[in-house]
């Protein structure tokens, strides 16, 4: 990695991206000697700024951030370090320095999600959501029983167009039943990071 240093005198601006939730946790600088101790001791190490020294985040906290990759912007100038954090990022105790919380996004599932909730929570909505919603959960486990039947008959045929639409019907259903348990994507992959170990 060919880090130019003195194109800002000696700092580079080091992005600091949790490994696994991919959201953005904080900035910070380094020279050349906290990219080295960063690298050799697997914690993230900064070059403080303001103190004018080098300093391993979690130093004081505990809150350490484990080193799990760096790489190099196009430029040269600038780091994108992937971390496990252990424990709040920032000096304010907030997960983040944007008092954001770092949980993990699905992307569009999320979105989904969340429109399955406003559903769920929406007495006067006349959608087939809530609809289901209206029904219980006998008739919602049900529909997830009969949608994946659906797919798994489609996986048998060559169409791949009726496959992929079982298998959305499939995964919205099974999202529907989950919020009508109380869960979300969330607690599934609590479970499968568990048996992952």
């Amino acid at each position: 990695m060919n880090i130019d240093f003195n194109k800002s005198g000696g700092l580079v601006p080091a992005i600091i991206q949790d490994a696994e939730t991919k959201n953005v946790l904080m900035l910070g600088y380094m020279n050349q000697e906290a990219f080295d101790i960063t690298k050799e001791e697997k914690t993230v190490t900064f070059f403080s700024r303001s103190k004018n020294r080098l300093w391993t985040k979690g130093e004081e906290s505990g809150n350490y951030l484990e080193l799990k990759s760096m790489d190099i912007d196009c430029d040269q100038d600038t780091l994108l370090v992937t971390v496990k954090p252990r424990g709040p990022v920032c000096h304010k105790g907030t997960d983040t320095c944007w008092e954001k919380e770092n949980n993990s996004d699905y992307g569009f599932l999320s979105v989904l999600e969340d429109v399955i909730a406003e559903r769920k929570n929406s007495i006067n909505d006349k959608s087939y959501t809530a609809s289901l919603f209206k029904k219980g959960i006998n008739k919602i486990a049900q529909k997830v029983g009969e949608e994946a039947v659906e797919m798994i008959i489609e996986a048998k045929d060559n169409n791949d167009n009726l496959f992929l639409n079982e298998s959305a019907d499939l995964l919205f259903h099974y999202l529907v039943l989950l919020q009508a348990k109380g869960y979300g994507l969330n607690n599934v992959v609590d479970v499968l990071k568990e048996r992952h170990k």
